[in-house]
């Protein structure tokens, strides 16, 4: 059997998925004053950028099912969220886990694109 192109690259979409997923919890558990923002974007569509992101990398970088990448995905939201709880001057917010749903599911769906043209 033959192994598509995406096989090759592989290791490069893992270590992208490990570093953007350590990016992500680090700027979201960081004290609201030195977390980093985009441009004027808010928080809702940082939330959501980050885990588009996370969604296409995560499929690409592993044999993973749908339903088990977005369940994974929204349990790191949730992760987030419970971490930020403890941190000063963060709170957490249920429309985060809203934005990440969002974010996760274009990620994911982008995905079954993009790994056709890789």
């Amino acid at each position: 059997m033959r192994k598509s192109k995406l096989y090759k690259y592989r290791t490069l979409f893992k270590v992208l998925f490990w570093l953007a997923l350590s990016v992500a919890y680090i700027a979201a558990v960081l004290p609201q004053e030195l977390a980093p923002t985009i441009g004027t974007l808010s928080d809702k569509a940082h939330h959501i950028l980050a885990f588009l992101v996370l969604g296409i990398l995560i499929r690409l970088a592993y044999a993973i099912d749908y339903w088990t990448a977005l369940l994974w995905l929204l349990g790191f939201g949730v992760f987030i969220e419970i971490s930020q709880y403890f941190v000063e001057g963060r709170c957490s917010e249920i429309n985060d886990i809203l934005a990440d749903s969002i974010g996760s599911f274009i990620g994911l769906k982008l995905s079954k694109y993009l790994r056709k043209i890789i």
